[in-house]
């Protein structure tokens, strides 16, 4: 019996393995909520299909010195062992390091170190600077966006005066309508343009971002769905948001005119927690609508094959039917992945638009 009180340290070579019936029962199982949660999380590896992957560089500092190689040699080097609820686990050991659920620790005497009351792993934490899935989305979707507007900007530069072809038509009656349906009616005409960069750059990030987790076959990204890219989007949305700032606003956040003493103390604290709920609404919208989407959609995928372990007849009648409600989906997240780009640009942009209105007298 395993004390609650100890950690316990457990390892491949420290464990009874399963017989090779059980293991294999146990391989042909399905799992929808750990295949979902795969899909939808983070990762060192790009998954693209069956067994093929791409296996991204791992970049650790640890002992004063940073580590470099490539995910490969934890996915290739795969281990067990039995947690505290007497379940089997996998994690991945190379060169002195462990992966446990996409997250590097030292070895602990070459295996991971589990608390038995709570199952944490107690391994030591290392700094990780790899680059993940997430980030490798984040660097697709600026290149992406170097690229659009690279060509856009030099169209115009050779075409001056002249009527917008190929992508510049694409891409200029966009910018128009962020300007003038989103940025001037919130911001007002005269300080719209002071902050159209920073407009313009979060609608076509989120929106190419989006657009990239709908592709198949290329790793299912998950950029806006990760709570990490939202709340440094959010972030700068509070830091401008603060920055901007007049007497005005401050003034009806700190001291709200024309209201009552007791009120006020009622109603200022309130206005300083808005501050600060007003970018984790934010956050929070954007990465739960778009993590949804995925969800739904690998939901679907996840019913046909459990009904497939069930029988072919069920695997197939029911296939028929989630494959016609994921083409659905599918659309219907190219028309959410455009609104939720859309919708967090037009809050960003009242956010400013409220920080520097004057007075009305």
């Amino acid at each position: 019996m395993l004390l609650a009180s100890q950690p316990v340290l457990f390892a491949q070579e420290h464990t009874e393995q399963p017989d090779s019936t059980q293991h294999e029962v146990e391989k042909e199982k399905f799992n929808a909520g750990e295949m979902i949660i795969h899909h939808i999380s983070d990762a060192h590896e790009i998954h693209l299909f069956g067994d093929a992957a791409i296996y991204l560089p791992v970049i650790l500092y640890a002992d004063n010195s940073v580590k470099v190689f490539s995910s490969s040699h934890f996915y290739h080097n795969e281990k067990h062992f039995t947690n505290a609820e007497g379940e089997s686990e996998h994690y991945y050991e190379y060169n002195g390091f462990v992966m446990h659920h996409e997250h590097i620790y030292a070895a602990a005497d070459g295996g991971i170190s589990l608390n038995a009351e709570t199952g944490e792993v107690n391994n030591a934490s290392v700094l990780d600077f790899s680059i993940t899935k997430t980030v490798t989305g984040i660097l697709i979707t600026c290149l992406v966006l170097l690229l659009i507007f690279g060509t856009v900007a030099r169209g115009y530069k050779k075409r001056k005066g002249s009527a917008p072809k190929g992508l510049q038509s694409f891409m200029e009656p966009l910018i128009l309508f962020i300007r003038d349906e989103v940025a001037i009616p919130s911001i007002g005409a005269k300080k719209a343009d002071r902050y159209m960069p920073f407009l313009l750059s979060t609608f076509f990030f989120i929106w190419i971002a989006n657009i990239l987790g709908l592709i198949p076959f290329i790793g299912g990204f998950n950029v806006t769905g990760t709570l990490s890219v939202t709340l440094v989007l959010a972030a700068i949305v509070f830091i401008i948001t603060t920055i901007s700032g007049n007497k005005h606003y401050w003034g009806h956040i700190l001291w709200p005119p024309g209201v009552p003493l007791p009120i006020k103390f009622i109603l200022v604290p309130i206005e300083v927690a808005g501050l600060f709920i007003k970018p984790l609404v934010l956050m929070i919208r954007l990465t739960a609508n778009i993590t949804a989407g995925h969800i739904i959609i690998l939901a679907f995928v996840a019913l046909v094959l459990i009904f497939g372990q069930m029988g072919a007849a069920a695997g197939y009648g029911v296939g028929v039917g989630s494959i016609l409600f994921m083409v659905f989906m599918f659309f219907l997240e190219l028309l959410i992945a455009f609104l939720q780009a859309y919708v967090f640009t037009l809050l960003a942009a009242l956010y400013f638009g409220d920080a520097t209105q004057e007075a009305h007298h």
